[in-house]
């Protein structure tokens, strides 16, 4: 017994280390055969991503600048670069680069919305205000650069005058007319917070006006300007904790009737889904915004030469037609949203654009142009501080109840007819200065 079980030993014994050498042969043919057998399977892979990103990329493509019909108008930009350097005819140039400009401004509301998508409705709406503004923002620092702090004033208040009136009005406007059967409902909190922060402007913009045109000044054309520059930071400090207190500290209460709707089992078929990813977005918002900022500086170069050849005030030209043209993205925006009764956005497209204009882009412009050395204030003289006053207060009584119709809207619109034809016959005291 033992000598068998002493021979089975030994067989064992000299039977592993063969196992053991011819097991790690067939690992290590196995190691050499891996990579010939997965390289093309990895070459194949590689190949499929780098197919599957050229077709989103070229699908991105589509989606933003073959699909939209407005962007027949593209083109004009180029051909207003063009007649600059080949005319010099300041009117072309000038009506040419609105053109360009204007799809632009609807294709970076379009990225905006898009990117809305992966944020959520608040940080959406702030975003929609924030792209939406970049156009009104370039123009101006353009012309604070040149100098044209009037061309500043006027544009960005016209912006205010546009949002609030002209496109809050054709969205209540159209969303009054296809939802004709129920009455339109938004948060009035943030209706009412808004219009409290546009009030605040307001103060800020009528109180060195005052002091200036009473000549009632401790230093006169000092006192205004180290005022506006102390109210500005002022200003940016209010608005930066209006943005706390809506995102991080109770985003709750500007939510609250988007929440429904979204929580309606009813309206969430009608859901859409993002046609762009996330970075796609990101890309189009960086380059829109880049070719803006190059079509912006000759709109500004052309504007005065513009008013001369086609006989029309500068200020009806920066009040209105400037800001027409730089909120085609919100116009877009707030009507689509209006529409599909999503008022809560359209709200914060119109009303939330209006208040980053006059508490942020304002006094931002005010600190840039201290930091460059040129005297930009807050004094936008009488006229233009009266007429914000009562479109203040008019869009403050139209949203105190809550609710949209169409009636209301078309109110909004007919107001805006009577500012345009005011800026049309009023003449500006001060064209290049204060």
């Amino acid at each position: 017994m033992g000598s068998a079980g002493e021979k089975l030993e030994l067989e064992s014994d000299e039977e592993i280390p063969f196992s053991s050498s011819q097991a790690t042969n067939k690992m290590d043919t196995l190691h050499y055969e891996a990579p010939h057998i997965a390289s093309p399977r990895g070459y194949r892979s590689s190949r499929v991503l780098r197919k599957m990103y050229q077709i989103s990329l070229l699908r991105s493509i589509y989606v933003v600048i073959i699909k939209a019909k407005i962007n027949v108008l593209l083109p004009f930009g180029p051909l207003a670069i063009l007649l600059h350097y080949v005319t010099g005819k300041y009117a072309w140039v000038f009506f040419f680069s609105l053109l360009g400009i204007t799809p632009l401004a609807e294709r970076l509301g379009y990225a905006t919305e898009q990117l809305a998508f992966y944020t959520g409705p608040t940080v959406g709406g702030l975003l929609n205000a924030t792209f939406g503004n970049a156009t009104e923002m370039i123009i101006s620092l353009y012309a604070l650069n040149n100098g044209m702090m009037r061309v500043v004033k006027q544009s960005l208040l016209g912006s205010i005058l546009s949002n609030m009136l002209l496109v809050l009005g054709c969205a209540f406007f159209s969303g009054g007319i296809i939802h004709h059967q129920k009455v339109q409902v938004f948060n009035k909190a943030t209706a009412i917070v808004n219009s409290g922060l546009l009030l605040m402007a307001v103060m800020g913009l009528l109180f060195p006006a005052v002091l200036h045109f009473t000549h009632t000044e401790v230093h006169f054309g000092k006192s205004q300007l180290a005022l506006s520059r102390f109210s500005s930071c002022i200003m940016l400090v209010a608005y930066a904790s209006y943005l706390f207190f809506q995102l991080k500290s109770q985003p709750d209460l500007y939510s609250s009737v988007g929440e429904d709707i979204e929580n309606n089992p009813e309206n969430s078929e009608e859901e859409e889904a993002p046609e762009i990813t996330q970075w796609e977005a990101i890309g189009w918002l960086a380059v829109l915004t880049i070719w803006i900022s190059v079509l912006s500086g000759y709109l500004v170069d052309a504007i005065e030469g513009a008013s001369d050849s086609l006989n029309m005030p500068m200020s009806f030209i920066s009040v209105i037609l400037l800001p027409i043209v730089g909120n085609a993205a919100e116009h877009a925006s707030a009507i689509m949203f209006a529409m599909k009764d999503k008022l809560d956005i359209t709200l914060g497209v119109a009303i939330g654009s209006s208040t980053q204009i006059s508490m942020f882009v304002i006094p931002f412009c005010v600190v840039v142009g201290w930091f460059m050395g040129k005297p930009m204030d807050l004094n936008f003289q009488l006229f233009e501080t009266a007429t914000l006053f009562i479109t203040v207060l008019v869009v403050a009584f139209m949203l105190q109840e809550g609710t949209s119709n169409y009636f209301k809207g078309l109110m909004l619109i007919l107001c805006y007819l009577i500012v345009a034809a005011s800026f049309f016959v009023h003449v500006d005291p001060s064209k290049d200065g204060d």
